[in-house]
């Protein structure tokens, strides 16, 4: 017989959620395969069992928090179910020399060699469309079937938040809904509200013309696509002008522990990234290090771990500065909150024709962007800052500099 338990997550995670369970009592399980997936404050994880036999039981339900080494499940050896059961109970002896046992186990067996290999989730989608995960196609090499595959599939956007119960009345008679937050949710409403507390917050502005930016790519974004299989976005640039920047403000690429400030000489750029279940911020690691095309793929990497569900913990770990993107959702003009313990964020947006003084007779339609700059005024005064923004700027109107600041 073996125990699963709730296998050590990290060093700040004590305890998660169960999200769903993969299998069920009486299904049997092979050593590794995963039979339940952990919902925690940053990412979800699968957990797989030591041994191979039959779930016996259930010592937890979907939705259930549960701690680190606690017991969720037990497996015992062996094919067959231990699951009392009259109709075994009751059984002839003559019965046993028909070896049932042996046969439901290779049934078990070819049930999960055929059964489709999808993320949690696509599984979670297609429970909640009660759709048969074996009659949706997938374009996946592999085979697995993904979330987008499972909309495309019913040609319905995913829903967002399910209602998890039917309207009821407010003391004034009108409907409402009640729904439980989710760990992640929860993690980040208390994360925001301990930056806003705990942080001497400030916001300043610019705006940047985009016109240099956009010309250049587009003379070189099929090359690039050509030589390096990845696509030529704007995260890159921005990517490079803030290690540039930081560089330079050294104090923007710190944090605050204690009494003291610690300088990190990394470059880590987390980028934030929207998923059904929240904001994350995957880490991209020494960006100073990386070419364009090395940030970009590690960019999109990242975001098709967030989508699919599949960060691990080390993704989200040690970044040295954010940047956020509310341009790809029409955002004009934003705000952003400080990941803690980071003490700066850049917040980009949406690009806007916009008439631009080019001198006291000219005026043009330039395409620009608003971009926003907050930081922890403890240790960042206004003029760094400010400088800070203005080297972005200066930067991404002048993106061949971006190739000698290395």
């Amino acid at each position: 017989m073996a125990e699963i338990k709730v296998p050590e997550l990290a060093e700040s995670i004590t305890e998660g959620t169960i999200a769903q369970w993969l299998k069920q009592p009486g299904d049997y399980v092979e050593k590794g395969e995963y039979i339940v997936e952990l919902e925690t404050d940053k990412v979800n994880v699968e957990v797989i069992s030591e041994e191979s036999g039959t779930l016996k039981e259930l010592k937890a339900d979907e939705g259930d928090t549960v701690e680190v080494g606690q017991v969720i499940a037990v497996v015992t050896e062996g094919g067959e179910s231990t699951a009392p059961s009259e109709e075994k109970a009751e059984e002839p002896v003559q019965e046993k020399e028909t070896k049932k046992p042996e046969a439901t186990k290779e049934e078990v067996k070819d049930d999960k060699k055929n059964r489709p290999i999808a993320s949690p989730a696509a599984r979670k989608l297609a429970r909640e469309k009660g759709i048969d995960l074996s009659s949706v196609p997938t374009t996946d090499p592999l085979g697995r079937v993904r979330k987008q595959d499972i909309n495309a599939y019913t040609n319905q956007p995913a829903p967002s938040k399910p209602a998890v119960k039917a309207p009821e009345k407010k003391d004034d008679g009108k409907p409402v809904v009640r729904e439980k937050m989710s760990r992640r949710r929860q993690t980040i409403a208390k994360r925001l509200v301990d930056v806003q507390q705990t942080a001497a917050m400030l916001t300043t502005f610019n705006e940047i013309d985009m016109t240099a930016v956009m010309e250049l790519r587009k003379r070189k974004k099929d090359k690039f696509f050509d030589d390096h299989d990845v696509r030529l976005g704007f995260m890159s640039f921005f990517t490079k002008a803030v290690v540039a920047a930081l560089k330079k403000y050294p104090y923007v690429n710190a944090e605050i522990d204690g009494n003291e400030v610690v300088l990190k000489k990394f470059y880590d750029v987390g980028v934030a990234v929207s998923t059904d279940d929240g904001l994350v911020v995957p880490v991209v690691r020494d960006c100073d290090r990386k070419n364009f095309a090395e940030i970009e793929g590690d960019i999109m990497d990242l975001a098709l771990k967030a989508r699919d569900n599949k960060l691990a913990l080390s993704d989200l770990q040690g970044g040295s500065f954010t940047i956020t993107n509310g341009g790809v959702f029409g955002s004009l003009l934003s705000t952003p909150i400080l990941n803690g313990p980071q003490v700066g964020i850049l917040g980009m947006h949406t690009i806007q024709l916009r008439p631009v003084a080019i001198d006291k007779d000219t005026m043009e339609n330039r395409p620009m962007m608003y971009v926003a700059l907050s930081y922890d005024h403890r240790i960042i005064d206004g003029k760094e800052a400010v400088g800070f923004l203005s080297m972005v700027k200066s930067l991404l109107e002048n993106p061949e500099d971006l190739l000698l600041e290395g």
